[in-house]
Parts: structure tokens; sequence; C-alpha cells
């Protein structure tokens, strides 16, 4: 799931990011502001969910993909929208 808060006096949106995928370990996402190197750690919850706040630009487009236990990659279902990848697969889209 993907929540968007947007501030009238800021120019960046709040997105809460919340994930669950069974036998999970880890779940970090990477691609957010085309950084495809650096990653965001998830924090696992009791329940088994994963989730994070992230801090976005207004008026901005972001492709991403989860990455599971640092070998499955795993699109949002939730999100915006999805893109072709240079890998023949999709990627998630997120649009502020």
């Amino acid at each position: 799931m993907v929540q968007k808060t947007y501030f009238k006096t800021k120019d960046y949106c709040k997105v809460k990011f919340s994930f669950k995928v069974e036998n999970a370990e880890t779940i970090e996402i990477l691609g957010l502001n085309s950084d495809w190197e650096n990653s965001i750690v998830m924090s696992k919850k009791k329940d088994g969910s994963f989730s994070c706040d992230v801090s976005l630009p207004k008026d901005s487009k972001h492709e991403f993909k989860y990455l599971v236990n640092s070998t499955e990659w795993v699109n949002e279902p939730e999100a915006d929208s999805v893109n072709m990848n240079e890998f023949g697969g999709t990627n998630s889209v997120l649009v502020l």
C-alpha cells in the first residue's frame, strides 16, 4: 500500500509504504529519486508487514521496486502505474 500525505506549505509529499510478503525477512525499496544503488530498508512489524515513510518532491514521478530477502524483485500492486524496464519486466510508478 502507498499512502500519500500532501502539505500545503511544503514542497514535498510524505509517502508511507506498507508491504507484506509471506516468509519475508527483509524488504528494501529501490529506485526512488532514480536511485537504484542505495536502498531504503523497511521496518518489520509484529504482524509480518513492513513499512517506512519517505519524503519525496511534489510534482514528481518515481519508478521503484521492492527487493524481498535480497533476491526477489516485486512490484507494488497499488502503484499509480507501471513502466517497462530495461530487463524486460516492469517497475512500479508513483506519481506525486
